[in-house]
Protein backbone atom coordinates (compact mmCIF):
# COMPACT_ATOMS: atom_id res chain seq x y z
CA UNK A 1 0.00 0.00 0.00
CA UNK A 2 2.62 2.12 0.93
CA UNK A 3 4.43 1.66 -2.63
CA UNK A 4 1.19 2.55 -4.25
CA UNK A 5 0.76 5.75 -2.34
CA UNK A 6 4.35 6.92 -3.65
CA UNK A 7 2.92 6.57 -7.13
CA UNK A 8 0.31 8.57 -5.92
CA UNK A 9 1.92 10.95 -3.74
CA UNK A 10 5.40 11.13 -5.38
CA UNK A 11 5.49 10.01 -9.24
CA UNK A 12 2.33 11.77 -9.85
CA UNK A 13 0.88 8.98 -11.63
CA UNK A 14 -2.70 8.37 -10.21
CA UNK A 15 -4.04 6.24 -13.36
CA UNK A 16 -1.36 3.98 -12.76
CA UNK A 17 -1.89 4.03 -8.76
CA UNK A 18 -5.69 3.39 -9.77
CA UNK A 19 -5.02 0.18 -11.49
CA UNK A 20 -2.49 -1.27 -8.52
CA UNK A 21 -5.11 -0.13 -5.81
CA UNK A 22 -7.77 -2.22 -7.69
CA UNK A 23 -5.63 -5.15 -7.51
CA UNK A 24 -4.92 -4.58 -3.86
CA UNK A 25 -8.35 -4.36 -2.54
CA UNK A 26 -9.56 -7.45 -4.62
CA UNK A 27 -7.16 -9.36 -2.96
CA UNK A 28 -6.91 -7.22 1.11
CA UNK A 29 -10.03 -5.63 2.39
CA UNK A 30 -9.21 -1.77 2.92
CA UNK A 31 -8.46 0.24 5.71
CA UNK A 32 -8.66 3.62 4.64
CA UNK A 33 -5.76 4.50 6.83
CA UNK A 34 -5.49 7.78 8.96
CA UNK A 35 -3.86 10.69 6.60
CA UNK A 36 -3.16 8.08 3.96
CA UNK A 37 -6.79 6.97 3.10
CA UNK A 38 -5.86 4.65 0.64
CA UNK A 39 -9.34 3.53 -0.52
CA UNK A 40 -10.66 6.74 -0.24
CA UNK A 41 -8.59 7.98 -2.64
CA UNK A 42 -8.40 5.34 -4.51
CA UNK A 43 -12.28 5.79 -5.02
CA UNK A 44 -11.97 9.82 -5.64
CA UNK A 45 -9.31 9.12 -8.36
CA UNK A 46 -11.06 6.28 -9.89
CA UNK A 47 -13.73 8.56 -10.22
CA UNK A 48 -11.96 11.65 -11.56
CA UNK A 49 -10.57 9.78 -14.59
CA UNK A 50 -13.35 7.57 -15.05
CA UNK A 51 -11.76 4.62 -14.01
CA UNK A 52 -14.67 2.07 -12.90
CA UNK A 53 -14.36 1.67 -9.35
CA UNK A 54 -17.36 -0.31 -8.18
CA UNK A 55 -19.57 2.08 -8.14
CA UNK A 56 -21.93 2.31 -4.94
CA UNK A 57 -20.78 -1.14 -3.72
CA UNK A 58 -17.84 0.64 -3.20
CA UNK A 59 -18.91 3.95 -1.97
CA UNK A 60 -21.27 2.18 0.76
CA UNK A 61 -18.00 -0.27 1.68
CA UNK A 62 -15.99 2.99 2.39
CA UNK A 63 -18.75 4.74 4.67
CA UNK A 64 -17.64 2.16 7.69
CA UNK A 65 -14.28 3.46 7.20
CA UNK A 66 -15.21 7.36 7.84
CA UNK A 67 -18.35 6.36 9.95
CA UNK A 68 -15.53 7.03 12.96
CA UNK A 69 -15.22 10.58 12.01
CA UNK A 70 -18.29 11.28 10.26
CA UNK A 71 -19.36 14.20 11.92
CA UNK A 72 -15.89 15.87 10.55
CA UNK A 73 -16.18 13.99 7.63
CA UNK A 74 -20.10 15.16 6.79
CA UNK A 75 -18.73 19.03 6.35
CA UNK A 76 -16.41 17.64 3.11
CA UNK A 77 -18.48 19.18 0.64
CA UNK A 78 -16.58 17.31 -2.24
CA UNK A 79 -17.30 14.01 -0.66
CA UNK A 80 -20.95 14.23 -0.56
CA UNK A 81 -20.92 15.35 -3.92
CA UNK A 82 -18.95 12.75 -4.71
CA UNK A 83 -21.72 10.78 -3.06
CA UNK A 84 -24.69 12.23 -4.67
CA UNK A 85 -23.21 11.72 -7.99
CA UNK A 86 -23.80 7.96 -7.56
CA UNK A 87 -27.34 8.74 -6.09
CA UNK A 88 -26.70 8.22 -2.67
CA UNK A 89 -27.69 11.59 -0.66
CA UNK A 90 -26.32 12.81 3.00
CA UNK A 91 -29.50 11.41 4.32
CA UNK A 92 -28.61 7.40 2.40
CA UNK A 93 -25.18 7.91 4.52
CA UNK A 94 -26.61 8.99 7.59
CA UNK A 95 -28.73 5.88 7.75
CA UNK A 96 -25.87 3.90 6.90
CA UNK A 97 -23.87 5.30 9.40
CA UNK A 98 -26.12 4.53 12.01
CA UNK A 99 -26.70 1.06 10.74
CA UNK A 100 -22.72 0.86 11.70
CA UNK A 101 -23.41 2.28 14.90
CA UNK A 102 -26.18 -0.06 15.80
CA UNK A 103 -23.74 -3.35 15.72
CA UNK A 104 -21.30 -1.99 18.56
CA UNK A 105 -21.00 -3.32 21.90
CA UNK A 106 -22.82 -1.35 24.18
CA UNK A 107 -21.61 -2.84 27.37
CA UNK A 108 -17.97 -2.36 25.65
CA UNK A 109 -18.33 0.90 24.87
CA UNK A 110 -19.75 1.57 28.18
CA UNK A 111 -16.87 0.50 29.60
CA UNK A 112 -14.58 2.22 28.02
CA UNK A 113 -16.31 5.57 28.39
CA UNK A 114 -15.25 4.89 32.19
CA UNK A 115 -11.57 3.78 31.17
CA UNK A 116 -11.50 7.58 29.41
CA UNK A 117 -12.59 9.41 32.12
CA UNK A 118 -10.40 7.58 34.49
CA UNK A 119 -7.73 8.10 32.26
CA UNK A 120 -8.08 11.95 32.47
CA UNK A 121 -9.18 11.86 35.83
CA UNK A 122 -7.70 15.29 37.18
CA UNK A 123 -5.66 15.81 34.03
CA UNK A 124 -3.18 13.16 35.01
CA UNK A 125 -1.92 15.75 37.55
CA UNK A 126 -2.33 13.47 40.99
CA UNK A 127 0.97 10.82 40.66
CA UNK A 128 -1.14 8.35 42.67
CA UNK A 129 -4.58 8.54 40.66
CA UNK A 130 -2.71 8.34 37.54
CA UNK A 131 -0.94 5.43 38.44
CA UNK A 132 -3.96 3.80 40.37
CA UNK A 133 -6.43 4.70 37.49
CA UNK A 134 -3.75 3.54 34.25
CA UNK A 135 -3.33 0.12 36.18
CA UNK A 136 -7.29 -0.36 36.39
CA UNK A 137 -7.45 0.57 32.32
CA UNK A 138 -4.65 -1.83 31.90
CA UNK A 139 -6.55 -4.73 33.83
CA UNK A 140 -9.47 -3.71 31.21
CA UNK A 141 -7.60 -3.72 28.27
CA UNK A 142 -5.97 -7.51 28.97
CA UNK A 143 -9.76 -8.44 29.53
CA UNK A 144 -10.63 -6.86 26.72
CA UNK A 145 -8.41 -8.37 24.88
CA UNK A 146 -8.69 -12.20 26.20
CA UNK A 147 -12.92 -11.56 25.86
CA UNK A 148 -13.55 -9.81 23.07
CA UNK A 149 -10.33 -9.33 21.09
CA UNK A 150 -8.89 -5.34 20.02
CA UNK A 151 -11.50 -2.72 20.91
CA UNK A 152 -10.94 -1.46 17.72
CA UNK A 153 -12.72 1.92 16.12
CA UNK A 154 -15.23 -0.49 13.97
CA UNK A 155 -16.27 -2.17 17.44
CA UNK A 156 -16.62 0.69 19.39
CA UNK A 157 -16.34 3.62 17.78
CA UNK A 158 -14.07 7.13 18.23
CA UNK A 159 -17.07 8.80 19.91
CA UNK A 160 -19.69 8.36 22.00
CA UNK A 161 -21.87 11.15 22.51
CA UNK A 162 -19.24 14.27 24.13
CA UNK A 163 -16.62 11.38 24.85
CA UNK A 164 -13.75 11.29 22.71
CA UNK A 165 -12.16 8.11 22.64
CA UNK A 166 -9.10 7.51 20.97
CA UNK A 167 -7.09 4.17 21.63
CA UNK A 168 -3.80 5.31 20.94
CA UNK A 169 -3.99 7.40 23.93
CA UNK A 170 -4.75 4.88 26.59
CA UNK A 171 -2.10 2.44 24.67
CA UNK A 172 0.49 5.15 25.11
CA UNK A 173 -0.05 4.89 28.36
CA UNK A 174 0.20 1.43 29.29
CA UNK A 175 4.50 1.88 28.06
CA UNK A 176 4.57 3.36 31.38
CA UNK A 177 4.50 -0.03 33.32
CA UNK A 178 6.71 -2.33 33.04
CA UNK A 179 5.16 -5.25 34.91
CA UNK A 180 2.55 -4.36 32.01
CA UNK A 181 4.34 -3.93 28.58
CA UNK A 182 6.01 -6.76 27.91
CA UNK A 183 2.42 -8.43 27.03
CA UNK A 184 0.82 -5.75 25.62
CA UNK A 185 4.17 -5.23 23.07
CA UNK A 186 3.76 -8.55 21.96
CA UNK A 187 -0.15 -8.90 22.20
CA UNK A 188 -0.94 -5.45 20.45
CA UNK A 189 1.70 -6.68 17.99
CA UNK A 190 -0.64 -9.35 16.69
CA UNK A 191 -3.66 -7.08 16.10
CA UNK A 192 -1.69 -4.66 14.28
CA UNK A 193 -0.78 -8.09 11.83
CA UNK A 194 -4.08 -8.41 11.38
CA UNK A 195 -5.37 -4.96 10.39
CA UNK A 196 -7.40 -3.87 13.77
CA UNK A 197 -4.90 -1.58 15.53
CA UNK A 198 -2.84 1.10 13.30
CA UNK A 199 0.31 0.14 13.79
CA UNK A 200 1.62 4.36 14.64
CA UNK A 201 -0.08 3.48 17.55
CA UNK A 202 1.81 0.16 18.55
CA UNK A 203 4.75 1.91 17.59
CA UNK A 204 4.42 5.13 19.95
CA UNK A 205 4.07 2.82 22.55
CA UNK A 206 7.02 0.97 22.66
CA UNK A 207 9.06 4.64 21.43
CA UNK A 208 7.65 6.14 24.52
CA UNK A 209 9.03 2.61 26.67
CA UNK A 210 12.23 2.96 24.80
CA UNK A 211 12.16 6.89 26.05
CA UNK A 212 11.82 5.59 29.73
CA UNK A 213 14.88 2.76 29.50
CA UNK A 214 16.99 5.64 27.72
CA UNK A 215 17.41 3.43 24.53
CA UNK A 216 17.18 4.34 21.06
CA UNK A 217 13.90 4.26 19.55
CA UNK A 218 12.55 1.49 17.64
CA UNK A 219 9.99 3.03 15.29
CA UNK A 220 11.13 6.71 15.56
CA UNK A 221 7.57 8.14 15.81
CA UNK A 222 8.43 11.11 17.72
CA UNK A 223 9.19 13.96 16.13
CA UNK A 224 12.94 14.81 16.07
CA UNK A 225 16.16 12.29 15.25
CA UNK A 226 17.80 12.52 18.74
CA UNK A 227 17.01 9.34 20.09
CA UNK A 228 17.66 7.58 16.71
CA UNK A 229 21.15 5.92 15.72
CA UNK A 230 20.39 4.11 13.26
CA UNK A 231 17.77 4.89 10.63
CA UNK A 232 18.24 2.22 8.34
CA UNK A 233 17.33 -0.12 11.34
CA UNK A 234 14.34 2.50 12.36
CA UNK A 235 13.03 2.01 8.56
CA UNK A 236 13.50 -1.87 8.38
CA UNK A 237 11.34 -1.93 11.88
CA UNK A 238 8.75 0.59 10.44
CA UNK A 239 8.39 -1.70 7.05
CA UNK A 240 8.14 -4.80 9.13
CA UNK A 241 4.52 -3.61 10.45
CA UNK A 242 3.49 -1.56 7.60
CA UNK A 243 4.96 1.73 8.38
CA UNK A 244 6.26 4.23 5.82
CA UNK A 245 9.93 5.32 6.16
CA UNK A 246 11.25 8.00 8.23
CA UNK A 247 11.47 10.29 4.45
CA UNK A 248 8.28 9.38 3.39
CA UNK A 249 6.38 9.50 6.88
CA UNK A 250 7.41 13.14 6.99
CA UNK A 251 6.22 13.88 3.17
CA UNK A 252 2.81 12.36 4.29
CA UNK A 253 2.59 14.65 7.29
CA UNK A 254 3.49 17.91 4.94
CA UNK A 255 0.91 16.59 2.55
CA UNK A 256 -1.49 16.63 5.42
CA UNK A 257 -0.36 19.99 6.80
CA UNK A 258 -0.82 21.56 3.53
CA UNK A 259 -4.54 20.05 2.73
CA UNK A 260 -5.68 21.54 6.37
CA UNK A 261 -4.31 25.06 5.07
CA UNK A 262 -6.45 24.94 2.17
CA UNK A 263 -9.47 23.94 3.99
Amino acid sequence: MNEIDSIYRVAKQPEKAIKKYKKLFRKYRPLNQERIEEYENYIRSSDKYGKNFGGQKSLYRLIPLIAPYWRYKKEDKEFIKLYKKYGIDSVNIEQAVARWESKHDKILIDSFVIAFARDQYGERINNSDRVENDLKNAELLKWTFENHGYPSMQKIGLYHKDTFMPMSVLLLHMADYDEYYPYFKTKILEYVRSGECPPVHYAAMVDRNNIHHKIPYTYGVYQGYQNIKDSAKVNRNRKSIGLPSLKYRNKIAKDFSDSLKTK
